[in-house]
């Protein structure tokens, strides 16, 4: 059967908008210094910031989701498939053989804070939608002032947040 379109007008990012989003990123990331470009100790203490400060963030967004998933049971199988990817970035991020073990250890540590749930379903995952568009945000925005390797990490999972507001704002639909 053909695809009929939505009666209903699209909301979030188009899927150009999240290709032209990813590429933008991979292209400001291309031109950052990589390892072997001589970038300075400072260049290497930011990166290392950045990565701690990245884990944390997407540990406190499972966190997140975590709660949505605990408060909507039927949002599970959903919701978990996304969960899980922000899971792999924050352990993306601590994965780093230069990242020293008191900035790594920092960010796998305790710190997930319990946000309170909206009541319902649709409310919920407005909430996860506003808090993936704020931290992808947040993510693109640092990309120019950090060195090669880490800014392509966090231009590709500023990427994957923007795909995941687009998930959570169509729905099934």
């Amino acid at each position: 059967m053909p695809f009929s379109p939505s009666s209903r007008p699209p909301s979030g990012p188009r899927r150009r908008s999240l290709l032209a989003t990813a590429a933008g990123g991979a292209l400001l990331a291309g031109c950052s210094g990589g390892p072997g470009s001589g970038s300075s100790p400072a260049a290497a203490v930011a990166a290392e910031r950045a990565r701690a400060r990245a884990a944390r963030d997407s540990e406190r967004l499972a966190a997140r989701y975590d709660a949505v998933i605990a408060a909507h049971p039927a949002l599970a199988a959903r919701l978990r498939p996304l969960r899980d990817e922000v899971v792999r970035h924050a352990e993306a991020f601590t994965a780093s053989p230069t990242a020293s073990p008191s900035v790594s250890a920092r960010a796998a540590g305790p710190g997930k804070e319990r946000a309170a749930v909206p009541a319902t379903e649709r409310e919920a995952l407005a909430g996860l939608a506003a808090a993936e568009r704020k931290l992808a945000g947040r993510r693109t925005a640092a990309l120019l002032d950090l060195p090669g390797e880490t800014a392509r990490l966090l231009a590709s999972v500023a990427a994957a947040g923007a795909a995941h507001v687009y998930l959570l704002t169509e729905g099934d639909a």
